[in-house]
């Protein structure tokens, strides 16, 4: 059995969303999805529209994931001990970053493979957030 592990904040839940979670389980059999706590989205200076168990309850209810469970801290391999998966998907905008080359080290000795998704072109929570700003800001 192919464990997959993947983490978001999962916040205004859209089709990149969707999608990476889509295609993550098409390549493995069980996909386990951590869900970024609201402290540590503050901790990266950021704050969820939508409450951490809200979002959890949102993911944890899409089909193509079989447990969704809190993310609260940075440090994916500590959560690969706690897991043991068996791929890790992220999205391509850490590709060739030195904090995911260091990543990639430390999962191939265990055995772990790092699959990277493209972002969905047009579509992210940061833009959805901008497009609300303005009409709140224009009405």
């Amino acid at each position: 059995m192919v464990i997959g592990y993947t983490t978001g904040v999962f916040d205004l839940f859209h089709i990149g969303h969707l999608n990476m979670l889509k295609n993550a389980k098409s390549l493995c059999d069980k996909l386990i999805v951590g869900v970024t706590t609201d402290e540590l989205v503050a901790y990266k200076n950021k704050q969820a529209v939508i409450p951490f168990e809200e979002r959890i309850e949102i993911v944890r209810n899409i089909k193509y994931v079989d447990a969704a469970i809190a993310q609260e801290s940075m440090e994916k391999f500590e959560m690969w001990k706690k897991l043991k998966f068996d791929v890790m998907f992220v999205g391509d905008d850490w590709y060739g970053t030195e904090k995911w080359q260091e990543l990639e080290k430390q999962f191939s000795e265990v055995g772990v493979r790092v699959v990277y998704f493209p972002y969905t072109k047009g579509t992210s929570s940061t833009l959805i957030n901008t497009t609300l700003d303005k009409l709140r800001n224009n009405q």
